[in-house]
Order: C-alpha cells, then structure tokens, then sequence
C-alpha cells in the first residue's frame, strides 16, 4: 500500500496511559489528527513491530519515562472526516515506570500534566474520552 496512513488508508497506532496516583499523563498535540488537543503519549505501529513494543517505544521517546510491565486496554478506532483522517489505536495501560516526564518532543508535544480522571482537561483527544472510559470500568 503506498499512501500515508491515516489519509489514504486506515493508520495503525498505539497509546499508553501512564496512571500515577489515580492521575493520568496528558501531552497537547500540536499535529493533526486533533492538533490542540490532550492525548496519552503513543504513536504508529512500525511494520513488523508489535503495538505493545510500539506502545512502550513511543512512551519512552515521547515523555522519558523508563516503562516497566504494561497491560491491554481498549481498542478505538476514530474517523475525523473533518480532518480527512481515518486511525485505529491498540491501547495500553501502566502504572510501572521509572522517572519524571519531560518535554521530548517539543514542536509536537509542547506540554504535559497529570489529571485527575474527573477533571480532565478540554479539549481532550477522543481517544483518551475511550480510554478513561475503560479505565472507569476496570
């Protein structure tokens, strides 16, 4: 398939909600899909590689936490017609890490904090809206 995922074909991505305190780590996306809005670190799935391995990778890049044990969580898969973008998302959850986050990424990920599951900052990602839903539930 040639083409960028998410535009031309369905994207596969991965996410990690990073729990500390019954607190959950947020950055602000700069990028679309949902640019300006609060997600949990992740990104795409490389070829070959598995979401889980993806999930930890682009955690570590993305806020320089050190991720230890993780767990599934959900899927969710968003259509942003607006935004012509079409992802999927294999989600994971932790409460296993090592450090404090930081700002890695600056011109995509400019800021981050810790929220409360009922307070949750707006806009907030659709994603994160599926996973703190799953979150209640378990």
């Amino acid at each position: 398939m040639s083409g960028l995922p998410g535009v031309n074909f369905p994207g596969l991505g991965t996410g990690l909600a990073i729990l500390r305190d019954g607190k959950l780590l947020l950055y602000r996306r700069t990028r679309p899909p949902e640019a300006d809005h609060w997600n949990i670190v992740g990104g795409k799935i490389d070829h070959l590689e598995q979401s889980a391995i993806a999930a930890v990778r682009e955690a570590e890049e993305e806020s320089g936490l050190k991720i230890g044990e993780i767990s599934f969580l959900c899927v969710s898969e968003q259509i942003f017609a607006e935004e012509g973008q079409h992802w999927v998302s294999i989600m994971y959850l932790t409460t296993d890490f090592i450090g404090e986050p930081q700002v890695m990424e600056p011109e995509k990920l400019p800021e981050f904090g810790w929220f409360d599951l009922e307070n949750l900052p707006k806009p907030l990602s659709r994603f994160v809206a599926d996973a703190v839903e799953h979150l209640r539930l378990s």
